[in-house]
């Protein structure tokens, strides 16, 4: 999908013209990597000493090169036998970080009017946090067994189900929307790996934030350079 450059660092496909945020109802984000600067997995994946390993699984699914993301977090997952309450603690006070202009957007569109949905393949454990940090209105993310404050190494199946995958993010925007009266033309869809293409191509306008390539080809706009608030350029 061929894209030209609306600013430096800022691209736009033809179909997404300038238009107004209030345009819109519903606002979903991944968290990794999008509202916030880290990968929470490979962080607390650090306290066992398999960062470079379990990053090395999660860049590969972000690029879309391993394909089952199901597959892929339980293997992820099953490296952080050990991990306790105290170290994700640590990894959600000294390296969560919001992403530059995530706040502004988020309290921007939410003055517009817009419901914000956080939908994430990540963890509960920080997506409350994060929920908490920006008013966020609805999340859905995984939940880590624990046992003994001690991660075991599996995770607990909720009433959808126990992952949250790309067909689980593309449902629960739909879910989300559907439950408020709101088309998914009316929604708009930030994210940057391969498991939020499938919300993405669901949402009546879609964001690529420091994405992948797959991701940024599938986007209507492309934000490559600064923070998130850049949307604003675009929607007014």
């Amino acid at each position: 999908m061929p894209a030209s450059e609306f600013a430096p660092g800022l691209t736009i496909q033809s179909s997404a013209a300038p238009q107004k945020l209030s345009d819109y109802k519903l606002m979903a984000f991944d968290m990794d990597s999008t509202l916030i600067t880290i990968e929470c997995i490979d962080e607390i994946a650090d306290v066992t000493g398999k960062k470079a390993e379990v990053a090395a699984i999660t860049e590969a699914t972000m690029r879309g090169e391993i394909t089952d993301f199901k597959d892929s977090l339980r293997q992820r997952v099953g490296k952080l036998v050990g991990v306790t309450e105290a170290d994700m603690a640590r990894v959600l006070a000294e390296r969560l970080r919001l992403t530059p202009g995530a706040e502004k957007l988020v309290k921007t569109a939410q003055a517009a009017g817009l419901k914000v949905l956080l939908v994430s393949g990540g963890f509960t454990y920080f997506a409350e946090h994060v929920r908490g940090l920006l008013g966020i209105d609805f999340v859905r993310a995984n939940v880590l067994e624990m046992q003994d404050g001690v991660v075991t190494g599996g995770l607990i199946e909720q009433t959808w189900g126990d992952i949250c995958d790309g067909a689980e993010k593309r449902r629960t925007l739909l879910e989300v929307a559907s439950l408020r009266g709101i088309a998914p033309s009316q929604c708009m869809a930030v994210g940057d790996g391969s498991n939020d293409i499938p919300m993405m191509q669901a949402a009546g306008l879609s964001v690529a934030y420091h994405a992948k390539p797959r991701v940024r080809a599938e986007a209507n706009i492309c934000i490559n350079e600064g923070g998130l608030d850049r949307l604003l350029e675009i929607l007014q």
